[in-house]
């Protein structure tokens, strides 16, 4: 894997972790949620050694510039669509996490050129649901956040008194990038929820069964609303299942994307 910042046509400087093998049978974009980078670096793993595989760090996140233009995820989505087209890339499998599960849907629905061949929404956020509020999760200690996000909080709760300094100020730097991302509409994205329908590329949409930050009915919801979409749970997981339950994740990944072989 290599880390590199590549300068898109819009000026703008993205950083980008890559792999590319010998032979490569597809281009596989990974998109992070608000957590960061390393809590989807397992699915980038995943598919190294036999994908093209990209994971851009979002603009903001760990420290690297976010213009003023972008300022929701709309924005961030037209960005990633500009990567692929600047690469000259089609059909890529575009998989996301929380919010990458969100600019993932809304890439699909934007793209007019054939770049996104396919989606995997993992616990992802973008829609209103009636009956499943979302949590803000800005407000939770970060006892309740753990709570919320993991089905074995014990295992993955982390005292920030705990953590270095300069650790504890680069998570609120992210969420600081978060909370301008989703001041416009919060974690609703109403363009975004009256154009799944459209969306008619095969989508798998993956969530942690102890999900309290988007409860597995709001993940149902969101594949029920995708054109050509298909829902999976998984057992034991909370709202990072690639960190929490890694081969029943994967597993069903692969299912998914064997079915489109036959």
């Amino acid at each position: 894997m290599t880390t590199h910042t590549v300068t898109l046509p819009s000026q703008l400087d993205l950083t980008i972790d890559e792999t590319s093998p010998a032979g490569a049978a597809r281009t596989v974009l990974v998109l992070h949620g608000g957590g960061g980078p390393f809590t989807v670096a397992p699915i980038a793993a995943h598919f190294a050694s036999e994908s093209h595989v990209l994971t851009p760090t979002h603009p903001g996140w760990n420290g690297t510039p976010r213009p003023e233009w972008i300022a929701d995820v709309p924005a961030l989505a037209a960005v990633y669509l500009q990567l692929l087209a600047d690469r000259g890339l089609t059909d890529v499998l575009v998989i996301g996490s929380s919010l990458g599960g969100w600019i993932a849907a809304r890439m699909a629905a934007d793209d007019t050129e054939g770049r996104v061949g396919r989606i995997v929404i993992i616990d992802g956020a973008g829609i209103d649901v009636p009956g499943e509020p979302v949590v803000n999760f800005a407000e939770l200690t970060p006892r309740q956040q753990a709570e919320h996000s993991w089905h074995d909080p014990d295992r993955f709760f982390v005292d920030p008194s705990t953590l270095p300094p300069e650790r504890v100020a680069a998570q609120r730097a992210n969420m600081q990038t978060m909370g301008a991302l989703t001041a416009r509409h919060g974690m609703a994205d109403p363009e975004l929820q009256a154009r799944l329908g459209e969306v008619r590329i095969p989508a798998l949409v993956l969530w942690g069964d102890s999900d309290r930050v988007f409860t597995p009915g709001y993940g149902r919801a969101y594949a029920s609303a995708l054109g050509n979409a298909r829902f999976e749970s998984v057992a034991e997981a909370g709202h990072l299942p690639q960190l929490e339950q890694p081969v029943h994740t994967f597993a069903a990944i692969d299912a998914f994307l064997d079915t489109l072989k036959a």
